[in-house]
């Protein structure tokens, strides 16, 4: 789905494999969702990198973090975002999340 000619982050993962999930992901999660104007999409990565930290799922972390760069978050505020949830959301939860984010602020 989607009109660039490059296959989407969920096209990549799953293909044919699970096309609804795809269709939904682009079309709903990132076409919809992401796109309504009541929160800046600055806003949205602050939001969903914090939801991400708290619940544990650092497998899509990272995607979010590069996104969250993208959206005018620096580095040094994602820091300091898992460094605060580590309070709320529990240390190991904290340490797992800014082990992917060193993973992948070193790596560029």
């Amino acid at each position: 789905m989607g009109t660039s000619e490059e296959p989407s982050g969920a096209e990549q993962m799953f293909g044919d494999f699970a096309p609804a999930l795809v269709d939904l992901t682009d079309a709903v999660l990132f076409g919809q969702v992401w796109e309504r104007r009541e929160l800046s999409p600055r806003d949205r990565s602050l939001v969903t990198v914090a939801s991400l930290v708290t619940s544990g799922s650092t497998e899509q972390l990272a995607h979010h973090l590069g996104r969250a760069k993208d959206n005018g978050v620096s580095e040094r505020e994602l820091v300091e975002v898992i460094t605060h949830l580590a309070f709320y959301a529990g240390w190991p939860k904290a340490m797992s999340a800014m082990a992917v984010a060193k993973n992948l602020f070193r790596a560029n």
